[in-house]
Parts: structure tokens; sequence; C-alpha cells
């Protein structure tokens, strides 16, 4: 019997804006006027090295930036330095834009909840079962659950910067489940991470993985969940 659910932060609860909108964002604040093809080039290199954090999973990392990719998550800085590293290589139209789109990735507004996302989160509350959001992640993202109106329905936060420990760890896992309350074996892992979060099953958590698909293509994924209680 399930008694606790834990969540992926990214691509299972948020979907942040397309890499297209996030670049658009930022070259319009910076006042710099970019061609069509310039936009669609830079888009294109920016999902090539995984620069947007949330989004695409680079599909190149150069050698000189492995080590650091490797530990992004573990302190905000390394995060920091990786994302930026990675846009850089991507040829954006003007350097000082690498630390300008890092920081429209933490804006509430560039990420979306799922839109069954409040409703799930709220159907496990009333059912009494608590509720932990377990995140490789480099940033405080507890401010968008805030400006979405869901942070109450969240009893737990398990970044991996703050914890000093990433998934698939099963230690982190088990901070959750400790502070839920909750043995592993009663405890339900809900994230898109094939690898990470099936971390979780290695204590004996079960596992539900979904499919991170941009929000206006998954509209009751997360709704699913509550069948497995």
């Amino acid at each position: 019997m399930i008694k606790g659910v834990m969540f992926d932060f990214s691509g299972t609860l948020f979907r942040i804006e397309s890499a297209a909108k996030w670049l658009r964002a930022v070259v319009a604040d910076a006042g710099l006027a970019v061609s069509e093809d310039e936009l669609d080039a830079c888009v294109s290199g920016l999902e090539e090295f995984g620069a947007q954090p949330g989004g695409v999973p680079p599909r190149q990392v150069p050698p000189h930036l492995e080590g650091l990719w490797r530990e992004r998550d573990l302190t905000a800085e390394r995060h920091r330095a990786a994302f930026t590293a990675m846009a850089r290589e991507a040829g954006l139209p003007a350097a000082d834009l690498a630390e300008a789109l890092y920081e429209r990735s933490q804006v509430s507004g560039a990420w979306q909840p799922y839109p069954d996302a409040e409703a799930t989160l709220r159907a496990l509350r009333e059912r009494g079962i608590p509720v932990a959001v377990i995140s490789n992640i480099g940033w405080d993202m507890r401010p968008v659950f805030r400006d979405h109106g869901v942070d109450d329905l969240v009893d737990a936060y398990f970044l991996s910067f703050e914890c000093g420990v990433k998934k698939p760890d099963p230690r982190i896992f088990q901070m959750a489940c400790d502070k839920l309350g909750v043995a592993p074996g009663d405890a339900l892992m809900v994230g898109d991470e094939p690898i990470a979060d099936s971390g979780a099953a290695a204590l004996g958590c079960q596992v539900h993985l979904l499919d991170p698909l941009p929000v206006d293509r998954r509209p009751s994924a997360l709704a699913e969940v509550l069948q497995l209680l």
C-alpha cells in the first residue's frame, strides 16, 4: 500500500519553456537585434549542448567540460558554471547572454505546471498521503511552486545541491522516506529519468516513469498516478 509519494520536478510536475522562447525572451530583454536565421541557429546550438536547465539533454559534451557536467547538480556554483559554459559553446549572439539565459531558467514564468499537476497533488493531500519533491538541481525552485500556487501541497523538498547527493544514489530517496515517515516499500517515486529516478527501486520503492512531453501534449499522465495507490 502506498503511503507516501515522491515526485521529480522538471519533466514530471513542471516543464520549462521551449528553448526558442527562452532565447527570444533574453534577447528581447537585452535589446539586441538578431536575425531569425541567427536565432534559429542559436536555438539548435543550445539544444545540441543541452544548455537549458530542464531542457533537452546534450547530444554532445565537450571533453573539457565533462567533469564539470558530471558534477553539475552537486553545488549551485557547479550548476551555474556548467550550464553557462554549455551555452557559450552554442554560439550566442553575445557572450554575456549565457548568464542572462541561466537567470531566465530560474524565473517562475519560464516554468509551466503540467495540466493535472495541481489536481493530482491536491488529491494526494486529501487522501492524507504526504508528498516530497526530489530533484537533481543546482538552484532553489521552491519559489516556482509557490508562484504557481502548489507549494502548500508539498511536504518536503530534497534538492541535490542542498543534500550533497544526487539521484540515482539511494541515500536521497531514503532521506525523503525518513522525512515523510514511510518505509521505502510503502513509497512511490514518480519521475521521467529512467536511470536517475529508478534509483529509488534499490530501496524497494515502487517507481513510475512518465514521458517528459511539453505540457500541451501530456494532459493527464500525472492523474494516472492516483490509480497506483
